[in-house]
């Protein structure tokens, strides 16, 4: 990512960057909100659509923020990791480091009346779409206090409040069901979009492109985002697809690919995709990713690609050291500013991981709640519910 502006270090930037280190956002001094442009890593390219400017407008206080977004991104994932290995997370869990500047550029683009579904990759997303690290660890540990109340563990985090319908662990099976969210949108009239998020893994699914024939003949606002990070579980992406220009697959949809290592090409890409959608319909974006875990945690990452492989993606296309070198540039920040920034996000994580311990499990009685509509099915396992008893402790 090539900067073509420069900024000169001023003093009202110190208060800015000692302010990012205690919180998230945001100041809104002159200085802070001074518009920068940078150029994308990459061109986009297109299908049957003509892609975006690669110039991006940008400010030193957006800039600070997608570095520490990201690095709590980073660090919960890595904590996450430890936790699995210590038998305090259960069941399935797949990670998201390296693919961070896929959530972090898409919230940049759009608002959180927008909506975003995807699959069981899903823990990155929910910060971004403004889950609490602490909702997010109990949620992990099956906590009662989690964001879905202990029982959905790590496929399944979900915030309906800030448009986040929610992890999916049926592969594919999130994208008609966006495709439904984008169809009440565009009934409800309200100049929404819904990304419907997907892995090259399920990108063959047939039920991905009954769901876009469908919107695309009733124009509905969706986008489905293929993130595209190489490896369906343990098989490339050639091994499985014929043809693994997934921003081509809808054929008569328009497509665009996109350098999804670079949180500013996904941020433009986003924001050109939800204002085409809004008046043509469905537009599919492939994000050009990578994670650096396996598949999940029962993978280890490194039987069907190489050490080599995986070090030399971390050296040359992190997305956070890209971000880290553009601060550094413009002069925001220090190295060692930056470092402090990272010391503060691993003492937050750590903060919520105890915060998490101390959070009791839900309680037995609760084991059928929240898995019917009130009033329909509940019923069926008796007024006294001794039915429900039986298969408690």
């Amino acid at each position: 990512m090539a900067a073509v502006r420069r900024l000169s270090l001023s003093s009202s930037a110190a208060p800015l960057r000692r302010l990012l280190i205690l919180r998230p956002f945001s100041s809104s001094s002159a200085d802070d909100q001074r518009v920068l442009t940078v150029e994308t890593s990459l061109p986009f390219i297109g299908h049957k659509i003509d892609p975006p400017s690669r110039s991006v407008d940008t400010t030193p206080n957006e800039l600070l923020s997608f570095f520490r977004d990201m690095s709590m991104m980073r660090r919960m994932e890595i904590a996450a990791d430890s936790l699995y290995k210590a038998k305090l997370i259960r069941g399935f869990c797949h990670l998201y480091d390296g693919q961070e500047a896929v959530a972090v550029g898409m919230e940049a683009a759009i608002t959180k009346r927008d909506a975003i579904i995807t699959a069981y990759r899903d823990h990155c997303i929910y910060l971004g779409r403004g889950g609490s690290l602490v909702e997010s660890f109990t949620e992990l540990m099956g906590r009662r206090s989690g964001c879905s109340r202990g029982k959905g563990g790590s496929m399944h985090f979900y915030k309906k409040d800030s448009g986040f319908y929610g992890g999916h662990g049926i592969v594919g099976a999130q994208v008609p069901l966006g495709c439904g969210v984008a169809f009440a949108q565009k009934y409800s009239k309200d100049e929404n979009v819904t990304f419907a998020m997907y892995g090259d893994g399920a990108a063959n699914q047939g039920q991905l492109f009954e769901a876009l024939n469908i919107s695309a003949l009733w124009d509905l606002p969706v986008i489905l985002v293929c993130e595209n990070n190489h490896y369906g579980m343990g098989t490339a992406e050639w091994r499985a697809a014929k043809s693994p220009a997934y921003y081509k697959r809808g054929d008569y949809v328009p497509g665009l690919k996109v350098d999804g290592m670079d949180a500013f090409a996904v941020k433009q890409a986003c924001k050109f995709a939800k204002d085409y959608a809004l008046k043509n319909g469905p537009l599919i974006l492939e994000m050009d990713t990578y994670r650096y875990h396996g598949h999940s945690m029962s993978d280890p990452g490194s039987t069907y690609r190489t050490r080599d492989e995986i070090s030399g993606v971390r050296q040359e296309r992190d997305p956070i050291e890209r971000i880290r070198k553009l601060i550094l540039s413009h002069e925001l920040a220090t190295a060692a500013e930056l470092k402090d920034i990272e010391k503060v996000v691993r003492k937050e994580v750590d903060e919520a991981i105890a915060q998490a311990k101390e959070t009791p499990m839900p309680d037995p009685s609760e084991l059928f709640t929240n898995v019917y509509v009130k009033g329909f099915g509940v019923e069926a396992f008796g007024a006294d519910r001794k039915e429900v008893k039986a298969f408690l402790p």
